[in-house]
């Protein structure tokens, strides 16, 4: 969480120059605000932040936020507005999902630069999403929208295998599952409707939550798109290679490198691709992270999310003069003067570390060995100790990220692959057990 001692700034800057504020939007279990906070100390802006705390403690943290429910988006407005009052605000930047249509909403009352209601939501919606895709002639998978009180026994003598079910708004590969046979299928679909009708996924309210998404699998391998987008236009900030094969049963990111290794030729395809994309669901400003299937048949869109990149992978990027994911996407929401630089040449990637099994997090060890190895820049466990750890399907989260910088993509990957292979992570089955050792 962000530290007590990042208070609401003065108004005026050390020259007399009114300073820029901008409204932060984020949830608590977010990973990057830290990033983005000295990202602002940086460029010496003011932040506001909005969060999805408890309303009832009064600043339990001190730094001024203002406590809002993101699955609420007509109260948290309210919330905002009447926060803001005496205090003009510049720009608006949500960080992950679930903050993007509360920061649309805002940045329309204000009368600022935004994305259109409809389009954050399209991006929100698996769903929706394809069938905006379809309509507009992009190939998409065959894909059907059922409901989680169906009979998944039905459902599955009319479907094509191999097949992927997935939640309609869930991110991070939640709940995504592949399913290769009418068993694997009813398995699948009652796993989903588990996790979707969950106390922690229904407080949300969202309807989409009462849906499973079913398309046919897509055979390829994936990369992930940074970009940026200024009325309209996409301005490509980095592309990742995925090299794990993402085939299921489940869908577990694991390792991202930069610069891609396709063809030029192919990497212009995936731009005009997302461009596209962009176009049809009506995003047109802002940052976005598209995620794309290679097949023999070229690229296709899986989504597109008008939020940067995840968790702290946006520590791989650097840019020209030093500057940061997290200063570019500030700079364009504040309409800053100066151009967007070229990401810098040096190859570089991250590794979400998966978590292997359930359990309670008790130790972690090889640390050391890991950072010491070349082309390693930082290894990072956002695990807790005595943390409940849920893997993928149910879960979302990973156990932290290892950061690596060299010469070439391949030495990137081998760096942070051996890296990894450092690591091990005591998990036992109760938090009792852990709490007795």
């Amino acid at each position: 969480m962000l530290p007590p001692n990042v208070p609401f700034a003065s108004s005026a800057s050390t020259e007399g120059v009114p300073r820029k504020r901008l409204l932060l939007l984020f949830t608590t279990t977010g990973y990057n605000a830290q990033d983005f906070v000295a990202a602002a100390a940086k460029l010496d802006i003011e932040l506001v932040f909005g969060t999805d705390r408890c309303h009832v403690l009064d600043d339990p943290w001190r730094d001024g936020a203002i406590p809002v429910h993101f699955h609420r988006p007509a109260q948290a407005v309210r919330s905002i507005l009447e926060r803001l009052q005496s205090q003009p605000i510049h720009g608006v930047v949500a960080i992950g999902d679930k903050a993007t249509l509360v920061a649309a909403f805002v940045s329309k009352a204000l009368g600022l630069p935004h994305n259109s209601l409809k389009a954050v939501q399209a991006c929100r919606n698996k769903f929706y999403c394809r069938r905006l895709f379809q309509k507009a002639g992009l190939p998409v998978p065959g894909f059907r929208c059922y409901g989680l009180g169906e009979d998944p026994a039905e459902i599955a003598r009319h479907i094509r295998f191999p097949c992927v079910l997935k939640p309609l708004s869930r991110s991070a590969s939640q709940g995504v599952i592949r399913a290769d046979s009418i068993l694997e299928f009813e398995e699948a679909f009652r796993r989903i409707c588990t996790l979707l009708r969950s106390p922690e996924v229904q407080q949300s309210g969202d309807s989409s939550n009462e849906h499973i998404l079913v398309e046919d699998f897509i055979e390829g391998f994936e990369v992930a798109l940074e970009g940026i987008l200024r009325r309209g236009e996409l301005r490509v900030l980095a592309l990742f290679d995925k090299p794990d094969p993402l085939n299921g049963p489940f869908f577990e990111e694991t390792l991202y490198v930069t610069p891609s290794r396709l063809p030029h030729d192919l990497q212009r395809e995936i731009e005009l691709g997302t461009q596209q994309a962009a176009d049809v669901l009506g995003i047109t400003e802002g940052p976005i992270h598209a995620e794309l299937r290679i097949t023999s048949s070229g690229p296709r869109i899986l989504e597109v999310a008008a939020r940067s990149i995840g968790g702290l992978c946006s520590r791989t990027l650097r840019f020209g003069t030093g500057m940061s994911l997290e200063e570019i996407i500030m700079r364009h929401a504040l309409d800053l003067p100066g151009h967007v630089p070229q990401r810098e040449q040096q190859a570089a990637g991250v590794m979400m570390i998966p978590i292997p099994k359930s359990g309670f997090l008790e130790r972690v060890t090889g640390l050391e060995a890991a950072r010491v190895i070349a082309g390693i820049e930082e290894v990072t466990i956002t695990a807790k100790l005595g943390q409940k750890l849920v893997p993928l399907p149910e879960g979302s989260s990973y156990l932290g990220f290892i950061f690596s910088r060299g010469e070439t993509p391949a030495s990137v990957e081998t760096a942070l692959r051996r890296a990894h292979q450092q690591l091990h992570f005591d998990i036992l089955p109760s938090l009792e057990v852990v709490l007795n050792q």
